[in-house]
């Protein structure tokens, strides 16, 4: 866009404004070429938020493009909307999309978890969603340091802070503690909202004249260049004097905004509504002006200010919560005005839709900027990269890593009782019950493999929800590791009685310039993509996260997928624990006897190395069919599927889940039997009666079985080399995380 408008900049604008605000020198020649001009500070501070990676994608999306988006049961392709939508019928849909906010809960773990939660909810009701359930997915350092136990504790008080006031329960997540996280915690958060498919929102600006409005909270300094400089950044020395990048959020304010929001909606007073999270009102008012080729007018003195003497610069660009922008269709102003006086929600007219496609920017009385809404968006003008990409160094140590000599030792009770004390097994059982997880009396269970929560909309029918990644298979195998977290989320809900249907994703990664970094995304997006046209679960959207290393750190790659499965007859769901005394307990599926990234080596031989299990999808999937038409014609009692710590855990779970013990009777001892992490396995239990069916159902989809013991009264019995009393067991698995952290 080349014009002559004479505008006022605050500041004189060079090539080292620009390198000081996290663009390169390419970068910054692209937006001379464009302008035909140099920008002014505030239009070059409006770049630099909305061509970070945060915000642009730019190093990303074409790899991103390459899973599947559209299909299934999607309303929108990924990316369309704020998040995505499922339609689960009778004219309604699921809304649901997870996100990241790792580097702000580094620095302010309660803060920035806390907006971390009211960001994602925001995403979910401008769709026109009720928000009925959150996630979340954790990784931390080990838990003996100090410092991972002040995160802890801080990015669980804000989870807990934000969700349990705005009335939204926590249902499910997951938590792992390894050094790579040390520096740089992973905190993704998921929201999951209903929404009638006829009342849905767009994020699109619409019709010429209609007036711009800012509602919710009022604007300030908290949270400049959050998404440019904060999230697009590795950690250093000067890590700590960001804190003024971290959002300060008000989850009593957010739930007068949710309800006025849906009310705006349903009343047609909305032409588009999008949220202000990443890069405020520059975002806002750019990528809804770019999705349908507008413009819009707007005066910054009519925002309202929390703080005196704001340049426009800073209110662009500000990250204050609890804001909307919305379009208002032009003859329902005055009611806009009323239901958000209901609410006491504040609202005011910033500005007007133009059919220009130019996003002009007043403040006091001086044009401060005109910028073409497409050169800023994804999509649309902002870069795109191809980054260069190379096998990583270390694998070559790791794949050498001979773990077959460890896989044939003898399996012993004190390597049982060690994993059980690793806090990444261990119950959460003092994290989760900080969370309101009952609120709106929606939510039928959250223990076992995934939530499950009702909708009462619908008679009969329910959603499950799981949030799954085993970075230490990413880290020894991306494109392993990318299935498996697809592979697992979707085995978790269906061991509840679900069909998935759909994901989300939260890839966080290293520094994306590095070729050994990008190689792992690459490989890892590819892993993803497979599993999920295996699965029919295609990509709703997500959220990438690049930059989270410091000098001493690189995060494990870790491709958080977010799954959404579909109940439609709660009368036919499974829970893990064990029900019976007496009953056969069986295992299902495809014994590798594999410990490569597994818990025990890690926990027993100080090594995250070897390969990562490997898994075929096609036995993934007969896997899935055995085990949701054994729930299904209630064949089965429990269904728990083997992850973390092999088939020992997965036993002592069902027993510490149902106070009753096992004895179990196998072929061997061995460590790869007994602690071996390999794919595609569940441990189910019924009454022997039905013993005959589960297996005729196991061989018409050749899926391999065994019977393996019989449910107990009370003692845990492996063999002749565990035996333990199931009150032993729960002891330790519940009090582990507690010692740690001495509470």
């Amino acid at each position: 866009m080349k014009d002559s408008i004479n505008l006022y900049s605050e500041i004189n604008v060079t090539l080292e404004t620009a390198l000081e605000l996290g663009l390169t020198k390419g970068e910054y020649e692209k937006i001379l070429e464009i302008l035909g001009r140099t920008p002014t500070y505030t239009e070059l501070g409006i770049y630099s938020v909305m061509w970070s990676e945060h915000c642009s994608y730019k190093n990303s999306i074409k790899q991103i493009k390459t899973l599947p988006r559209s299909g299934g049961r999607l309303l929108v392709e990924a990316g369309e909307e704020n998040a995505g939508l499922v339609d689960i019928g009778n004219g309604y849909a699921i809304a649901f999309k997870i996100e990241s906010h790792n580097h702000p809960s580094a620095i302010e773990p309660f803060q920035g978890a806390a907006t971390g939660v009211g960001g994602i909810l925001r995403d979910i009701f401008t769709m026109g969603a009720r928000p009925i359930a959150a996630l979340n997915s954790l990784r931390f350092g080990e838990l003996d340091n100090p410092r991972t136990k002040f995160l802890l504790s801080g990015v669980v008080s804000g989870i807990s802070h934000y969700g349990n006031c705005f009335g939204v329960p926590t249902v499910a997540g997951e938590i792992y503690f390894d050094n790579c996280y040390h520096d740089n915690p992973l905190v993704n958060a998921m929201a999951v909202g209903i929404v009638r498919t006829d009342k849905t929102a767009s994020a699109a600006s619409s019709g010429v004249g209609n007036p711009v409005m800012i509602l919710g909270s009022s604007t300030g300094r908290d949270g400049i260049h959050g998404a440019s400089l904060l999230a697009s950044r590795e950690f250093d020395e000067k890590t700590a004097d960001m804190r003024p990048t971290v959002q300060v959020g008000d989850p009593f304010a957010e739930k007068l905004l949710l309800e006025a929001t849906l009310e705006l909606i349903d009343a047609g007073t909305i032409a588009g509504i999008q949220d202000m999270g990443a890069a405020g009102i520059s975002c806002s008012t750019t990528e809804m002006s770019a999705k349908n080729g507008l413009g819009m007018d707007i005066n910054l003195d009519k925002v309202p200010l929390r703080e005196d003497n704001m340049s426009a610069y800073e209110i662009m660009l500000s990250e204050s919560q609890e804001r909307m922008l919305a379009v208002i269709n032009k003859d329902k102003v005055d009611k806009a005005i009323e239901i958000c006086n209901k609410w006491d929600v504040p609202i005011s007219q910033i500005g007007v839709v133009t059919s220009d496609g130019i996003v002009h920017i007043e403040r006091s009385g001086k044009k401060v900027a005109a910028l073409d809404a497409h050169y800023l968006v994804l999509g649309g003008g902002a870069p795109v990269y191809d980054r260069e990409y190379k096998e990583p160094e270390y694998l070559k140590e790791t794949r050498n890593f001979d773990t077959t000599s460890i896989a044939q030792n003898t399996a012993n009770q004190v390597e049982f009782i060690k994993l059980l004390n690793s806090p990444t097994i261990a119950s959460k059982r003092w994290i989760f019950e900080q969370y309101d997880s009952q609120v709106r009396t929606n939510t039928v269970r959250i223990s076992g493999d995934a939530a499950i929560v009702r909708i009462k909309e619908i008679t009969g029918k329910a959603i499950a929800l799981k949030t799954d990644c085993n970075s230490k298979y990413t880290y020894l195998d991306p494109y392993m590791g990318g299935m498996a977290a697809v592979a697992e989320s979707a085995r978790n809900v269906v061991c509840v009685g679900a069909e998935p249907v759909a994901i989300t994703n939260c890839l966080n990664f290293g520094n994306p310039y590095d070729p050994e970094v990008y190689w792992q995304f690459r490989e890892a997006i590819r892993g993803m993509g497979d599993a999920c046209r295996k699965f029919d679960t295609p990509v709703t959207g997500g959220n990438v996260s690049f930059h989270n290393e410091s000098k001493e750190f690189a995060v494990y790659p870790t491709p958080t997928i977010g799954m959404l499965g579909i109940i439609d007859d709660l009368d036919k769901i499974m829970s893990m624990e064990f029900k019976n005394v007496g009953d056969e307990i069986y295992l299902i599926g495809f014994e590798n006897c594999e410990i490569g990234g597994s818990e025990y080596l890690k926990i027993n031989n100080g090594k995250i190395s070897g390969k990562a299990p490997i898994l075929n999808l096609d036995n993934e999937h007969n896997l899935h069919k055995v085990i949701l038409n054994a729930i299904r014609t209630k064949l089965i009692n429990s269904a728990h599927d083997i992850s973390e710590g092999g088939l020992a855990v997965c036993l002592a779970e069902k027993s510490i889940a149902s106070g009753l013990g096992c004895e179990i009777k196998l072929s061997d001892n061995t460590v790869g039997r007994i602690y071996g992490e390999s794919q595609s396995r569940v441990v189910v239990s019924l009454n022997n009666e039905k013993t005959k069916e589960l297996e005729q159902l196991c061989n018409s989809y050749k899926v391999p079985f065994e019977r393996i013991g019989k449910v107990r009264k009370e003692n845990f019995i492996i063999n002749d080399f565990i035996n333990v009393s199931v009150s032993k067991i729960v002891e330790i698995y519940e009090n582990t995380i507690p010692n740690i952290m001495n509470v």
